[in-house]
């Protein structure tokens, strides 16, 4: 689905809903119908979530807005992300739904912006953005880290990214993941995650560990060493237990272990 048929579908639901639901006419049109592209949409929602005593919506709001009219590829990005969850998560019926509601979507879009502004020199303000992500959404990611595109946080409650982590494209992740590092020591400490990883929920990945491309983290392993690519870990401490199952793992979601035998 190209850009503008992505906003067009948006569009499309969105007057759908209104008829639905009329008693959320107002918040729609606000977030998506009052906005003449997707990027628009994306930096409303982005100051009206944000916002505080601290920082008027109104600065956020310009923040965003320059971010998308100088940096095209963060609007790509973000369309993969909706693209993204719109295919994987069964939940999800409706493009509208990951924009207006879905805070695994929103968080990541919150980073995104935070990151640019790491990338601007803009350090304070990107601190400023990653801690009301963390106060709005219960996602803690640092703005340094690099985050692919295409990437799905499914429910996204307590997930934690730390500053040296990288997440390549087309990665899948639930609730309660922890890319982190095993102490003090500063520099180069975080996990490097492939392309096509699938992270089941309460995973945590620690130390300056890569785990291999199409490859899958079963729920609530501790992974402390490096993973091949297309292999699925299990355990604490996680081991091998077989190959991937599939070729594209994070995108069919499926997290059922068909072997206990090690590798």
């Amino acid at each position: 689905m190209d850009r503008d048929a992505i906003w067009a579908q948006l569009c499309d639901e969105a007057k759908e809903a209104v008829q639905d639901e009329p008693l959320l006419g107002s918040l729609i049109h606000a977030g998506l119908l009052h906005h003449h592209n997707f990027e628009a949409a994306l930096a409303y929602r982005f100051s009206l979530k944000l916002a505080s005593g601290e920082m008027s919506e109104q600065i956020l709001r310009e923040i965003a807005d320059q971010a998308y009219r100088t940096t095209p590829e963060l609007g790509d990005a973000a369309r993969a992300d909706l693209m993204a969850v719109y295919q994987r998560d069964p939940a999800t019926h409706r493009l509208l739904q990951p924009v207006l509601f879905f805070k695994g979507f929103q968080a990541l879009q919150a980073y995104r912006m935070a990151h640019w502004l790491w990338q601007q020199g803009r350090r304070d303000m990107a601190y400023f953005v990653q801690m009301r992500c963390s106060e709005c959404f219960g996602v803690d990611i640092h703005p340094a880290a690099t985050i692919g595109i295409g990437v799905m946080i499914d429910h996204a409650h307590s997930i934690v990214i730390g500053e040296t982590a990288q997440v390549g494209n087309h990665v899948s992740m639930l609730h309660s993941v922890t890319l982190g590092g095993t102490g003090k020591a500063d520099g180069d400490r975080h996990p490097k995650i492939e392309e096509g990883v699938l992270i089941g929920a309460g995973a945590k990945v620690l130390g300056n560990i890569r785990v291999g491309h199409h490859s899958r983290i079963a729920s609530g392993s501790v992974v402390l060493h490096d993973v091949p690519p297309c292999k699925t870990v299990a355990g604490v401490p996680a081991r091998i237990v077989g190959d991937a199952g599939c070729s594209d793992p994070s995108l069919s979601m499926n997290q059922l272990l068909e072997t206990d035998d090690e590798v």
